[in-house]
């Protein structure tokens, strides 16, 4: 009976974002907007149709999906895209992440915060969401200079994202100073990487072999189960381990037409079960929990992105018409903002209630307004554009 309700629920899971999707064509909005709300919608805070183990679902898909997510966006961090784009990749990622910690955190420690609390904030607000910005890149169907430069930015802005707050965790953690996070972040990020390094390096080689010209759709879930399933044992970051696979792959692979075209072919059913199953997650009340603090960092965190962006956007010299587009399409803020707040929960339990709610709450609103964000900053930049000769 139970595996019957599971796979009941999955059938009727794949028709409901079907429906989500086709709305979402219909109205101009991001699908993952529209899977997040029919998510909300079926979840336990609003009409409860879920079965209670749904809920449980949600890591697993989780790692499958954003490996996924990993792997294609590794992929963009090509010679050729970071030797025209690199730049500003590197000038517009290092800056947000700086420039939201410092506004975010010194906002809310003017505003009367614990200073330490405020600086922790600030750095789990760097986080973004690269399934949601990757998807609406994909919806809109644009491929130029900027969604390019997008695509590098958020393949490494969760990697300085982590390496900031793991410098602020070492200096607020009252007990363990700087040795115990600092080893953490070298563990989490070093290990992430020369796993993606052990495996992107033979598949690069092995793999489009038996099928000339791209993996076969065999070897391109091969890999990523593999990535995902390794990171998990191995207690190391499943996106750095899967940026670094496909950048390695993308650039290695001379043989290979385009590196794991096929994930794309296959992503989006474990990609919508993820952002329906997000929906489903999310908590109503933990908007209202906080009050004044949530609106607070939800508007610092706005205004740092705008301004870090068109710094970052200034310093890597970008065209005119995306320097004021960085900073809106780079809001959506999701898994990784909930896993930095859960060590830093974890590590400083007097703060834990505070951390844990008001990055839920975040997370609620900036999944909801920031993949439409998102997808004006592509459809901005493409119609100013003056077109290509």
């Amino acid at each position: 009976m139970e595996y019957g309700l599971f796979i009941t629920t999955l059938g009727a899971l794949f028709l409901a974002g079907l429906f989500a999707d086709q709305i979402g064509h219909a109205t101009r909005l991001p699908r993952v907007t529209m899977l997040l709300l029919l998510g909300f919608l079926v979840g336990p805070s609003a009409l409860g149709l879920l079965p209670d183990t749904a809920v449980n679902w949600f890591e697993p898909l989780s790692y499958i999906a954003l490996t996924m997510v990993a792997f294609l966006l590794g992929g963009e961090l090509t010679r050729e895209n970071l030797t025209q784009h690199g730049r500003a990749i590197f000038a517009i990622s290092l800056s947000v992440v700086a420039g939201t910690t410092v506004i975010v955190g010194g906002g809310l420690a003017l505003m009367g915060l614990d200073p330490g609390l405020a600086l922790l904030l600030g750095a789990i607000a760097t986080a973004t969401a690269p399934a949601a910005i990757a998807d609406v890149i994909h919806q809109s169907g644009i491929k130029n200079g900027f969604s390019e430069t997008l695509s590098g930015i958020v393949a490494i802005d969760d990697v300085w994202g982590l390496m900031v707050f793991s410098l602020c965790l070492a200096l607020v953690h009252p007990f363990d100073g700087w040795s115990e996070p600092l080893m953490a972040v070298v563990m989490d990020i070093g290990g992430a990487i020369l796993l993606g390094l052990v495996i992107g390096l033979p598949a690069a080689f092995l793999t489009g072999r038996l099928k000339p010209g791209e993996p076969m759709l065999t070897e391109a879930i091969g890999v990523v189960f593999i990535t995902a399933g390794a990171s998990i044992w191995l207690e190391v970051s499943f996106l750095v381990a899967g940026m670094t696979a496909g950048a390695v792959i993308a650039n290695l692979a001379q043989h290979h037409e385009r590196a794991f075209h096929e994930i794309e072919h296959i992503e989006w059913p474990f990609i919508l079960l993820f952002f329906l199953l997000a929906g489903a997650s999310l908590e109503l009340d933990a908007l209202h929990a906080l009050g004044w603090l949530t609106a607070a960092y939800v508007g610092l965190r706005v205004i740092s992105r705008l301004v870090a962006g068109e710094i970052g956007a200034r310093l890597g010299r970008v065209p005119r018409v995306e320097r004021h587009a960085y900073g809106p399409a780079l809001l959506p803020q999701a898994g990784v903002a909930v896993g930095m707040a859960l060590v830093a929960a974890e590590a400083i339990p007097d703060w834990g209630p505070t951390i844990m709610t008001l990055t839920v709450a975040a997370t609620v609103i900036f999944e909801i307004i920031g993949p439409p964000c998102t997808y004006w900053a592509l459809r901005y930049v493409e119609a100013k554009s003056p077109p290509e000769p």
